[in-house]
């Protein structure tokens, strides 16, 4: 029968790939990749030879029908991105999606996936978090932002190192310069960095240090309203309810 099997692959480091991982790309009859040149490096290094077919974010609705089908006819079927899981923030959630509505079977393996790292070394609470992917480039970013603004959970958003300073600007207009933010480059990667502080003190950094690489914005939830406690005894003299007339 067949099966869809969606393999994380290294954010950085090739060795954080799980032995699990392995034995599925070497099991399985072919690869859809991201890209594959990507992907060849990596099957390369495990010494893994295994056909690799594209998929990506410029063919995947023109060919959706025709992948399935190849899923339909083989045995096993591994999906990988260029780095982390597949379906995060890529357009794997529609092949997943077509295969469940085909009744093949998918199995998502447990592995590299950036905004995790950056969400547990950012200090922010982990316990509740919201997770945003790219903000759109133009219409609607204002008001995510201003949706954004009063969300109290741990925010998680990725960001291009030349959108960066933008979005930084951003969280200082809408969220505030005191928003504490943490900002995780090359995540596994040789010069992996954290850097944190407030919105304004992150923006002057970047200001002096080009960023590079891949980025992961792990933003401070608001504070939490204080509510306000109703006192449930009535007050020993109320005006509004005087039992003393006036003179």
């Amino acid at each position: 029968m067949a099966h869809l099997f969606l393999v994380p692959t290294p954010i950085g480091n090739l060795d954080d790939i799980t032995l699990r991982s392995i034995k599925t790309l070497q099991e399985v009859e072919f690869i859809f990749a991201e890209d594959t040149r990507v992907s060849r490096k990596l099957l390369n290094h495990l010494n893994i030879d295994k056909r690799l077919l594209p998929f990506h974010a410029h063919n995947e609705h023109k060919t959706l029908d025709l992948v399935v089908n190849q899923i339909q006819a083989a045995h096993s079927v591994a999906l990988v991105s260029d780095a982390g899981t597949p379906g995060v923030s890529d357009p794997g959630f529609l092949l997943v999606r077509a295969c469940l509505d085909a009744n093949i079977p998918v199995t998502c393996l447990p592995g590299p996936t950036a905004f995790v790292p950056a969400l547990v070394s950012s200090g922010f609470p982990c316990d509740r978090f919201v997770y945003e992917g790219f903000l759109p480039h133009k219409k609607g970013r204002l008001t995510k932002w201003q949706i954004l603004a009063s969300e109290d959970r741990t925010i998680v958003i990725y960001e291009s190192p030349h959108r960066l300073l933008k979005c930084l600007d951003e969280i200082v207009e809408h969220l505030g310069a005191e928003r504490r933010v943490c900002v995780a480059r090359e995540i596994s990667k040789f010069y992996e960095e954290f850097v944190r502080g407030t919105a304004a003190e992150v923006r002057a950094h970047f200001t002096k240090t080009e960023p590079r690489g891949e980025i992961v914005v792990v933003i401070d939830g608001a504070p939490k309203k204080e509510k306000v406690k109703r006192n449930k005894y009535k007050p020993m003299f109320d005006d509004s309810n005087s039992s003393l007339a006036d003179d």
